[in-house]
């Protein structure tokens, strides 16, 4: 696929989702004309009727699949069954379907849940199966590595071109803000403007703020997508991240201070922090398919409270 994505059919399976939206644009950049988002109603991919009727409506010859479903720590904890069971057969039913069909290339979007709870930090690709997941997220996290192994192992007998990606926690305009089952920068975003408008002087943080994450901008993210997808054909797992790690107590002190907040913030130690550290490797993106960050963190951050607020006053 050395001569791009120009004049090829690409199906992009959540495509009308958070991070969909920003490769869907970025696909429009790049002269991909033929773009195919199947909507979520019509094509529901847990179900593999929907999933042939999309490649048959559709006839793609490139697939990227990010539809998923997805949560914070609380929504994880209170849909473990359907979190595991739904992304599982999403993914494995469309590579089936992918790779009875011939096309030329499926990439598979993974998620950083996947490593295990206590991988060294920074985590590398080599040290995904030393362990078991966080157990919070680990249902959803074992769900998406399957797909690895399927990747691999339909790569090794039927030559199958398909590409796994591990993106680290995205955040950015058009996140998630349901409090039911958003993550963490959209749920203090919005705990903190809704403080802010409230006038309160303390402001509830679950957990003890000591865990620490690496967050990634979504436009960063589909831009790292799409290298991908353009030029790596790999049978190995690659993380896409932003060499940035931040405890979860100091982004409550920047977005306080983003958003005006300044009262005082209680955590609530009884509730769970999740996996310890989180922080990636991202030496063989930048290797493979020359992908590395460019958004600053505080300019994410800005931008995104910046579209929060505007929604608000539509």
């Amino acid at each position: 696929m050395s001569d791009g994505l120009r004049g090829k059919r690409v199906m992009v399976t959540g495509g009308s989702g958070f991070l969909g939206s920003f490769v869907v644009e970025r696909l429009k950049k790049r002269g991909c004309s033929d773009i195919l988002v199947p909507g979520s109603g019509e094509y529901d991919f847990v179900n593999m009727d929907k999933v042939i009727k999309a490649y048959d409506d559709f006839k793609p010859e490139v697939v990227i699949h990010l539809a998923a479903k997805v949560g914070g720590i609380g929504a994880n904890r209170k849909y473990p069954g359907s979190f595991f069971y739904d992304n599982l057969m999403m993914g494995v039913q469309l590579m089936e379907i992918g790779r009875r069909r011939g096309i030329e290339k499926f990439v598979a979007i993974g998620t950083i849940c996947a490593y295990p709870k206590f991988t060294p930090v920074p985590f590398k690709e080599d040290d995904l199966w030393i362990g078991y997941p966080e157990e919070t997220n680990a249902p959803y996290g074992l769900a998406k590595k399957m797909l690895l192994v399927q990747s691999q192992a339909y790569r090794q007998e039927y030559g199958f071109n398909s590409i796994y990606l591990m993106p680290v926690n995205l955040y950015g305009p058009r996140d998630n803000f349901d409090p039911e089952s958003s993550h963490v920068i959209p749920a203090l975003i919005k705990k903190c403007i809704e403080a802010v408008k409230a006038g309160n002087q303390e402001m509830v943080v679950w957990g003890s703020g000591s865990a620490t994450r690496e967050f990634l901008y979504a436009d960063d993210c589909a831009e790292g997508i799409l290298l991908a997808t353009e030029k790596y054909n790999g049978a190995e797992p690659v993380n896409l991240g932003s060499c940035h790690e931040i405890s979860i107590k100091d982004l409550v002190v920047i977005l306080a201070r983003l958003t005006g907040f300044t009262g005082n913030i209680v955590w609530d130690s009884t509730k769970p922090d999740g996996q310890p550290r989180r922080s990636l490797d991202t030496a063989r993106a930048q290797e493979s398919f020359g992908f590395k960050a460019s958004t600053g963190f505080e300019d994410g951050l800005k931008a995104t409270i910046d579209w929060y607020r505007r929604r608000q006053l539509t």
